[in-house]
């Protein structure tokens, strides 16, 4: 587990593809779990370890994930998400490359939980919500390109399907699009930073997540 950040109240992590944040159906362990150990070995704490989840990053995403170490500072972080306090910025590596070097893609997502998949359309739907992103094209290659994404809404699945929806699948991601999968089953899709106002010490607080070992990330990457 790679530690980016820690104080008395948060700790904040890289997630490694196919971790999963949380418990699901699987039983697989959670980083959640992972971190209540990592804290009790640590401090040799005795009885039960608090960590308390405020985001999730699904389980083929890599990058930087907010955990809480109190339960003061739980309510507080999921207060700080709830009224959008909280900046995270990403990188995704996609198949081909935009027309536009940066833009604003606006699409009402409707969620088929069946398929655990979001379909993106340009106009209202029923039951559909509104998702905002903007893109920054940061470098480009012969067949992929690297893109910076700000989300403005959070939706699930929502920048695997907007940029879908403009033919710029995410590598790897054969749900949304990708030719052919990577060799981890991960997709190329990494929360790259998170910044906000420490909700206990009020001071400034930027993470930022190495991203993952792989040539292709590093080549996309370097100089950026």
């Amino acid at each position: 587990m790679e530690v980016l950040y820690e104080d008395n109240h948060l700790i904040i992590v890289n997630k490694r593809v196919g971790e999963i944040v949380q418990g699901d159906k699987t039983g697989d362990e959670p980083l959640s779990e992972t971190i209540k150990r990592y804290l009790k070995e640590k401090y040799a704490k005795p009885g039960n370890v608090f960590c308390g989840v405020t985001h999730r990053l699904d389980r083929p995403v890599s990058g930087v994930v907010v955990f809480a170490k109190t339960d003061k500072a739980l309510g507080r972080m999921n207060r700080l998400f709830a009224e959008h306090g909280v900046k995270k910025m990403y990188w995704a590596i996609v198949c081909g490359k935009p027309e536009k070097e940066e833009g604003r893609l606006e699409h009402y997502l409707v969620r088929n939980e069946k398929l655990n998949k979001s379909f993106a359309y340009d106009r209202e739907k029923p039951g559909g919500k509104r998702a905002v992103l903007t893109y920054r094209l940061l470098t480009a290659g012969d067949r992929y390109s690297l893109l910076e994404i700000n989300l403005e809404t959070g939706r699930h699945h929502q920048i695997r399907s907007q940029l879908s929806a403009i033919g710029l699948p995410i590598k790897g991601d054969l749900k949304y699009g990708a030719k052919r999968s990577n060799p981890d089953g991960g997709i190329s899709l990494h929360a790259r930073s998170v910044e906000f106002v420490h909700p206990v010490s009020h001071e400034l607080v930027r993470v930022v997540a190495p991203v993952p070992e792989d040539n292709l990330w590093r080549l996309l990457t370097e100089g950026v």
